[in-house]
């Protein structure tokens, strides 16, 4: 059984800051000066708050670090100090040695270790303070100028391969695997024996503790070629399912990201290309630089994956896609493949009209190996809906919502990018500062309008809507697509909801919204209404199926005589006329006049029949039946063979944030604006009707035009909740929507005449009743109050929950007050 895999711990043990009085803080900092070199860094970020970029930057911010804490200054005083002690002793020493030493030596170069100890750290300044100092003294003191260069040269070239350290450690790591615990080989980058074969073994003993054991000896010692080596190999003998994971995992939290950049670059190509690349023989370093391939490699599956992710951290998203491509087919390639095109159109948007214009691939299924980073892109996804409103509307509303929740957005994704991968850490940092700035640039730029003249009234009453007033029903259109679309056969339907609920318009956009190759034609059942006979009814449909599809018509006299046959004839024709991707809806828009015809005795029973025939003629044929009620509410039995061939969809309320968008977008150059709290006072009043929230604009902007330019009165031009209560208040509202209010006042008249009384009985009651309170207001009996209470629940006109009932649309129960 091999030996279990020890947990390496090699930073400095010192719990406590150096002492200036303790003379074995001294002798601890010239140990670690010549011997430890990487636990100045680790004193520093451990007692002095990191380095603060006090390694970079101008004299000044160095400055400033040293001022702000006192432990790095005591250590750079103590520096200084035991550079000038060490030198002197040494010195004397030689002196001592019947050695010559020239002391202006030694002061320079005790002048210089205090320079460079300034410049780049302690750690160096002293031991070059030291070295330099000795070493040109000595030279100095023997008078030989080749001398002091070659004394200068070993002294240089022994400080940084170390060999005594070397070989103590050799010799402590042959006696005992343990004795990496002591440090001793920390200083010299010359490979430890034995060392890779132990990273290697206990890499595949226990990958996660290999990789703590190898990111502990980059911190802690110089021993990176061996550390390199070993996890070369393990990861090119990992199983191909284990790959990109275990990769992942390299690429957590390394010490050192140069130790997954060169698991896919040659160690040995790139030191040579770095040693030939300082030689001062230009054509010689040119030629055999020429020679060598220091770059990623992407040839075997290891090495891909490691070069996608240093890809990542380097901030180069779509070299990384193009890396990951060559490991895609592995357990978690694709989605990493996904993850890096992702960033990688979300790196290249700098603009919000590029944001906007962004398209994220497809999210790979769960489980995922980045979830955290996905989070993150879907918030990106977000944000780019959000972009293409600031975009797109004219809106300063909707242009102020979409940038402030992109923003919050964004500002969630900054709060958390530490939970990201560290590999894509930096990357969604960057892109998300990226767009911060760019969509606060377009925030600041959103000003103010002037409008010269009264404002075209966008809003529009009782006629269908189309173009950018018609929104809010992408659930409908969406059915509609699905069974107009996806389907084997045209697949019939009726849409079915209260009245001015927006069910023509739908019927109106539908061809437009759906599909291309969607021939819809609208028939409207009210012309027909005066239709004397079935010839009437089929010559208006004739007559509109030739307008949209160019097809001449059959005469009147044909329909007159033989209206069934010369129907089915043309609609044949027109079917045969088709081209193969095109399909033919035939919308019947207030269907119930039907109903009302065949109880006129204009129409027999058997024309239903005849329509049921129609719906089978041909699997490129549908019809839409638009009207108050599903086909199952017919009270005659003829309309119930097409209870199983019709589906039924309801058109009901606008959502709130529909009706945000139709009041606050009606048109491009519509210049008004609302404040929040009056869209959501709107709301209120007409619960999402799209008739009566297109009424509310209407006379918002009268209102405006009436004060601005009728009144000369100077206001601002956005709706505030005043103005709304101010239109409400006016009884124009209510005489101008009395088609809507009276259309629901008469049909509950006529389906159920209780109806009516239940709804007198709620209008007092803003916050509802409950049904008993109801019941012996009405003086009804349960048998006659609870089908007319479900069918007031059927056509939106009142809700119940939890026993008791409430008027929806608080308009409606407004005018029901008053009337």
């Amino acid at each position: 059984m091999p030996p279990a895999v020890p947990r390496l711990d090699l930073a400095p043990k010192l719990k406590r800051p150096l002492s200036l009085l303790n003379p074995f803080d001294y002798l601890r900092l010239l140990y670690w000066v010549f011997y430890f070199p990487q636990a100045l860094r680790w004193y520093v970020d451990t007692f002095g708050g990191g380095d603060g970029g006090a390694t970079g930057g101008t004299w000044q911010a160095r400055l400033e670090w040293l001022l702000r804490n006192s432990v790095n200054r005591q250590l750079l005083l103590q520096g200084v100090l035991l550079t000038e002690v060490a030198a002197v002793l040494i010195a004397l020493g030689l002196a001592w040695l019947q050695m010559p030493v020239s002391w202006g030596g030694v002061a320079f170069g005790v002048a210089f270790g205090v320079a460079l100890g300034m410049a780049f750290g302690v750690a160096l300044g002293v031991a070059f303070g030291v070295a330099l100092g000795v070493a040109v003294g000595v030279a100095g003191g023997v008078a030989v100028g080749v001398a002091g260069g070659v004394a200068l040269g070993v002294a240089v070239g022994v400080a940084i391969l170390r060999p005594e350290t070397w070989l103590w450690g050799t010799i402590l790591i042959v006696l005992d695997p343990g004795a990496y615990r002591l440090n001793l080989g920390a200083a010299t980058p010359l490979p430890l024996p034995h060392l890779r074969r132990h990273l290697s073994r206990w890499l595949r003993q226990d990958w996660e503790m290999g990789l703590h054991n190898s990111n502990q000896l980059l911190a802690y010692s110089v021993q990176f070629i061996p550390v390199i080596q070993a996890l070369n190999r393990e990861l090119a003998r990992l199983p191909a399912d284990q790959l990109i994971y275990r990769t992942a995992q390299l690429a957590s939290q390394p010490y050192d990201w140069e130790a997954v950049r060169f698991t896919s670059v040659s160690l040995d190509q790139a030191l040579k290309a770095e040693f030939f690349k300082n030689l001062f023989i230009l054509p010689l370093r040119r030629r055999w630089v020429s020679r060598l391939n220091p770059d990623l490699r992407l040839d075997t599956p290891a090495r891909a994956a490691a070069a996608g992710f240093w890809l990542l951290y380097d901030g180069q998203p779509e070299a990384a896609g193009k890396a990951f491509e060559r490991v895609q087919d592995l357990l978690y390639g694709t989605e990493m493949v996904a993850l890096a095109n992702s960033l990688a159109c979300c790196q290249q948007a700098t603009t919000v009209e590029e944001m906007a214009a962004v398209v994220v691939p497809e999210f790979p299924a769960e489980p995922r190996l980045r979830a955290v980073t996905w989070r993150a892109i879907q918030r990106f996804c977000h944000v780019i809906s959000d972009t293409k409103t600031v975009v797109e509307s004219v809106s300063r509303t909707s242009k102020a919502f979409a940038s402030n929740r992109a923003l919050g957005e964004l500002k969630h994704i900054l709060n958390h990018v530490a939970e990201v991968p560290a590999a894509e850490r930096q990357l969604i940092e960057d892109i998300a500062k990226q767009w911060r700035n760019a969509i606060l640039d377009v925030a600041k730029s959103v000003g103010e309008q002037t409008i010269e003249g009264p404002v075209q009234n966008p809003y529009v009453m009782g006629d269908p809507v189309e173009g950018n007033l018609f929104v809010g029903r992408e659930d409908i259109l969406r059915q509609l697509e699905e069974l107009w679309l996806m389907g084997r056969q045209m697949q019939s339907v009726v849409l079915y909801g209260h009245r001015r609920m927006g069910k023509t318009s739908i019927l109106r956009n539908a061809a437009k919204t759906v599909g291309s190759g969607l021939r819809l034609v609208y028939v409207n059942m009210l012309q027909a209404a005066s239709a004397e006979s079935l010839s009437d009814v089929l010559i208006a449909i004739t007559d509109e199926l030739a307008a949209v599809l160019n097809v001449p018509p059959p005469s009147d006299e044909a329909l007159m005589t033989q209206p069934t046959r010369s129907f089915d004839r043309y609609l044949k024709r027109v079917l045969d006329g088709l081209g193969d991707t095109e399909t033919l809806i035939i919308a019947i828009d207030e269907f119930e006049k039907i109903e009302e015809l065949i109880d006129a005795g204009k129409l027999a029973p058997s024309f239903i029949a005849h329509f049921r025939g129609l719906l089978q003629m041909s699997p490129k044929l549908g019809f839409a039946f638009a009207g108050l009620h599903t086909l199952e509410e017919m009270t005659q039995d003829y309309f119930s063979p097409f209870f199983a061939s019709v589906i039924a969809i309801k058109v009901g309320f606008l959502s709130p944030g529909a009706v945000r968008q139709l009041l606050a977008n009606p048109a491009p150059e519509f210049l008004l604006d609302y404040q929040p709290e009056a869209l959501e006072r709107i709301y209120q009043l007409t619960h999402g009707q799209p008739y009566l929230t297109q009424l509310v604009g209407f006379q918002l902007v009268r209102r405006y035009n009436d004060q601005r330019f009728e009144q000369g009165s100077q206001r601002e031009a956005i709706f505030t909740v005043t103005d709304v209560d101010a239109v409400i208040n006016d009884s124009q509202l209510f005489t101008r929507g009395r088609y809507y209010f009276t259309g629901i006042w008469d049909q509950a008249g006529r389906d159920i005449p209780e109806q009516q009384a239940i709804l007198q009985a709620l209008a007092p009651y803003p916050e509802g009743r409950l049904l008993s309170d109801l019941k012996s207001a009405t003086k009804l009996q349960r048998a006659q109050l609870t089908p007319a209470l479900d069918l007031l629940q059927r056509h939106d006109v009142v809700q119940v929950e939890d026993d008791r009932a409430v008027i929806l649309v608080e308009l409606f129960r407004r005018w029901l007050l008053h009337q």
